[in-house]
């Protein structure tokens, strides 16, 4: 008989509270869904957002009450607000270790967590357009909204494309498409990642939710074991990619970005979602 107890798993109830201004948590019969969002509206981007999402994939994975994730984002935009002073404090604080911990231990972690510690079926849910949509599409079905457009910016600023969005573009669109779209900064549109099969369907903004949840449902009929060891099959071309490229790809965009003393400029990626919301109206 052992002497010793176990730690104790993470309980929903807990990290409700911890994560409450960057996302919320719903479950319901061993269904989690994750919504980002930054103080309870659409979510800005900030070191802040990157770092919590980093330990928040480690913390749910490791809940054993949480038998399948959904992750959706805050309309009208998946990731398309910016807080330009969480960036700005850390590019130019003096203390590089301050800029270490965002731009390398969390964003090689960001996407490691997400693969490596949450061990259930994923669905990822886009809401809208938007930046960092990487997560939507490491999931195992990926929904989306008409007005998704699949596009990695980072060239268009002047920055090398290594954070794992360029390497997705190329596994899932092909090579020659994927590198001709960072070259080109030019996006796919929602019927056309239908089209190429590089999302599974596109719905309206107020029903991807609620089909979320049905597939959800019907994935859960299956036995406990049944389902997450099928993740582990479709997860693992994810983690094989990831393992052999990411770590490298993510260290050459940092190394760009110190050689050139690159600093984001966001407003010039938002004002290319913006354009195309006018073309709309």
């Amino acid at each position: 008989m052992t002497n010793t107890k176990k730690v104790p798993y993470p309980k929903l109830e807990d990290y409700k509270k911890a994560y409450a201004e960057h996302m919320s948590f719903e479950r319901r019969n061993g269904i989690l869904q994750v919504r980002l969002h930054t103080k309870g509206g659409p979510v800005k981007w900030s070191f802040e957002m990157h770092q919590a999402m980093t330990e928040a994939w480690t913390t749910i994975g490791h809940d054993p009450e949480n038998e399948l994730i959904i992750l959706t984002s805050t309309d009208p935009y998946w990731i398309g607000e910016f807080e330009t002073s969480s960036f700005e404090e850390a590019e130019n604080n003096p203390d590089k270790n301050v800029i270490f911990d965002n731009v390398w231990h969390d964003a090689r972690r960001v996407v490691d967590n997400w693969l490596n510690d949450i061990e259930v079926p994923t669905i990822g849910v886009i809401n809208g357009p938007g930046l960092h949509w990487e997560h939507a599409f490491l999931s195992d079905i990926t929904l989306c909204a008409p007005d998704f457009i699949l596009r990695d910016d980072h060239f268009g600023d002047a920055t090398v494309p290594g954070d794992a969005q360029g390497l997705i573009i190329q596994a899932i669109c092909g090579l020659k498409r994927g590198n001709y779209m960072m070259f080109m900064v030019n996006g796919v549109d929602a019927k056309t990642c239908l089209d190429w099969g590089l999302v599974n369907e596109v719905l309206p903004r107020e029903k991807l939710l609620p089909r979320a949840w049905e597939i959800a449902e019907k994935i859960m009929k299956q036995p406990r074991m049944i389902r997450r060891l099928t993740h582990e099959i479709t997860v693992r071309p994810w983690k094989r990619i990831m393992h052999e490229d990411f770590h490298l790809q993510i260290g050459l965009e940092n190394f760009g970005n110190h050689v050139t003393q690159m600093h984001h400029h966001f407003d010039d990626i938002k004002s290319k979602w913006t354009d195309v919301e006018k073309k709309k109206k």
